[in-house]
């Protein structure tokens, strides 16, 4: 395996562990404290191959009111990430918290041979298995190569750096992420930076999964997800559970265990004005706002018991050399304040 480096240089002020498992990191601008995971090959919170290993928000507390924990209460190597059982389980690939983000189409996969290297941005070069089956999300890959990282903490920001090469394909970038929490206010901007740094050119796409944990309350009655644009959908939501009302999908009733209310979030317009997204809980009388600057390639809306999450998606096409930025903000508010 390639030479990771781990770099970190801590402002005043700022709170790093690097001694515990897992390391984290607190930061704090006043309304908002924020625990975030860093990555770490041998003793990281997250280390499978579906999401992006930098940013793992554990936890973020605003008003007396929490927005993130761990959704599951069990994690099992042998769980398939699909299967919701009673004690809600969690495979390697999905045991995450927060708002995280995947890079859906992996470098390469298709034109690798069995045991070959492909690329999967935010974790590394991974091995194509032997039995040369489809790409899955769902399945854990050994990593050959988890490329160099960097690391900068401040009070109120972290900012996350990757480097991957891989020469026998030709794929290769530089990936850059900060967490950055604006000054005074309830207000978390997660900041991307991608340059193609190889020689074939970059096609994927990436969304955040964005693990609601609202006070730790049942997935149900009292929880709404609004758009800015009139919702469509070809698989509306079971409902008895939930149904979509205009610019709304609204929650009727608690989900039981294995239950589940999915639903494309689809309607929306070719600018960024439609990647605007709230969750509201009125009983907690607390909600979250989140925006991008890009325009949404999709839109998608998954839950369970223990968690609300919000998908959006934009699309990334880069020729070796070109770069692309992209910026989503999450704006914490209580029901009875401006917004």
């Amino acid at each position: 395996m390639a030479l990771v480096a781990l770099v970190a240089a801590c402002a005043a002020g700022g709170t790093l562990t690097l001694a515990q498992s897992p390391p984290q990191v607190t930061l704090s601008n006043g309304p908002l404290k924020v625990l975030v995971y860093l990555p770490d090959a041998s003793h990281g919170f997250f280390r499978g191959t579906r999401f992006d290993w930098a940013g793992v928000v554990g936890r973020l507390e605003y008003a007396n009111h929490f927005y993130y924990d761990r959704w599951f209460s069990k994690m099992d190597p042998g769980t398939r990430d699909w299967e919701v059982t009673p004690e809600v389980i969690a495979g390697p690939n999905t045991a995450i918290t927060g708002p995280v983000e995947e890079f859906q189409r992996p470098l390469g996969y298709d034109t690798a041979p069995a045991g070959g290297a492909f690329v999967k941005i935010g974790v590394g070069v991974l091995k194509k298995p032997s039995d040369g089956a489809a790409y899955s999300a769902f399945r854990l890959y050994e990593i050959a190569d988890s490329g160099v990282r960097t690391l900068d903490v401040k009070s109120n920001a972290v900012t996350f750096t990757h480097d991957v090469a891989e020469p026998g394909s030709g794929y290769g970038y530089s990936y850059t992420k900060a967490i950055r929490l604006t000054t005074g206010q309830p207000e978390l901007k997660l900041e991307h930076h991608l340059k193609n740094t190889g020689r074939q050119r970059i096609d994927t796409t990436v969304y955040n999964h964005n693990f609601l944990v609202l006070d730790g309350l049942t997935t149900g009655a009292g929880f709404v997800v609004k758009t800015p644009y009139e919702i469509v959908s070809a698989r509306p939501p079971n409902g008895a559970l939930a149904e979509i009302r205009g610019q709304s999908v609204v929650y009727l009733g608690d989900l039981a265990e294995r239950q589940t209310v999915t639903t494309p979030l689809a309607g929306f317009g070719s600018t960024a004005a439609d990647y605007d997204f709230r969750v509201e809980h009125t009983r907690a009388g607390a909600g979250v706002r989140i925006t991008g600057d890009r325009p949404l390639a999709n839109a998608s809306l998954w839950s369970m018991r223990s968690t609300v999450a919000v998908e959006p998606f934009i699309a990334i096409g880069l020729e070796p050399g070109q770069e692309f930025t992209w910026t989503i903000t999450y704006t914490y508010y209580l029901l009875d304040s401006p917004k």
